[in-house]
């Protein structure tokens, strides 16, 4: 199944009030998090308002996933017991560095409903010398899906993390290229300035550019502006029914190049319209 991940946006785990607007939000995802966004005193309570929420659901077609502590804090084991207990979409674990902490976590998780799939934040300068080793572990675990992040791998770095991202171009280019080599779908970081909604639209044409079929998000201000970028347009799926219905020609059967409106088309191409056309009737279903 396409599952449209345009837009995923992010919501403490301790705001319930926010968590209860969410419902009605147009993004595609709900990531709740125990992690950055939640004070240490606050840590225990809310854990159980994330699996209170996930039990309650009325999400509708909304992936719900939670992001969990790491395994170097006092509440990783913990919120990885209750949430494969509790049985979100996704589990999200920070900062994973290499495979071994993806197999770690994924044991961790194994009592979770099968359909609880297991996501990787890619946000350290170590996973981005990894990235083939992490991502081959999609063959034997629950991983499913990256998070870039690129706020801590600025922080890790030292470098400048602009609109542009010019020091992280060439990591967020072999991070997309890793994860579609082991069929992982991958998200893009967050843009921190939330009313900059002409800089949030270039960096999210920016990142569809690189491969990524979405962007994690810091505000619901910034849905709709996501949501627009990674939709496909009115050309697009114009253009991607044309090659499809090229392609189903019985003349073209046996052929693995065809020229479609003035240009060449092969069958790689096929699969991107096919593609395509699967995400805009998720879109529209």
């Amino acid at each position: 199944m396409t599952r449209p991940r345009r837009s995923l946006l992010y919501m403490p785990a301790s705001n319930l009030r926010a968590i209860e607007k969410a419902r009605e939000l147009p993004c595609d995802a709900v990531v709740l998090d125990l992690e950055d966004a939640v004070a240490p005193e606050a840590k225990a309570a809310a854990r159980e308002t994330a699996v209170a929420v996930v039990r309650e659901g009325g999400f509708g077609r909304r992936e719900l996933i939670i992001r969990a502590n790491g395994l170097d804090t006092p509440w990783g084991r913990d919120d990885l017991a209750a949430l494969a207990a509790a049985g979100p979409d996704a589990i999200l674990v920070p900062k994973v560095n290499d495979a071994a902490e993806v197999v770690v976590y994924d044991a961790l998780i194994a009592a979770a409903p099968e359909r609880t799939r297991l996501w990787a934040m890619i946000e350290t300068t170590r996973a981005m010398f990894r990235l083939d080793e992490i991502a081959a572990q999609a063959r034997a675990t629950r991983l499913t899906c990256w998070v870039m992040g690129t706020n801590d791998l600025a922080k890790e770095m030292r470098a400048t993390l602009d609109g542009e991202r010019v020091p992280f171009l060439g990591f967020l280019a072999q991070s997309v290229a890793a994860a579609r080599a082991y069929g992982l779908a991958i998200v893009d970081g967050v843009f921190n300035t939330i009313d900059d909604e002409a800089g949030l639209e270039a960096q999210c044409r920016q990142g569809r550019a690189f491969g990524f079929e979405g962007k994690t998000l810091i505000h619901p201000k910034q849905i709709a502006v996501c949501n627009r970028v990674f939709t496909p347009s009115d050309a697009e799926i114009a253009a991607a029914r044309t090659v499809v219905s090229a392609f189903a020609l019985p003349e073209n059967a046996d052929k693995g190049a065809l020229r479609v409106e003035g240009r060449m088309v092969e069958r790689l191409h096929l699969a991107e319209a096919e593609a395509t056309i699967a995400l805009w009737e998720a879109l529209s279903g």
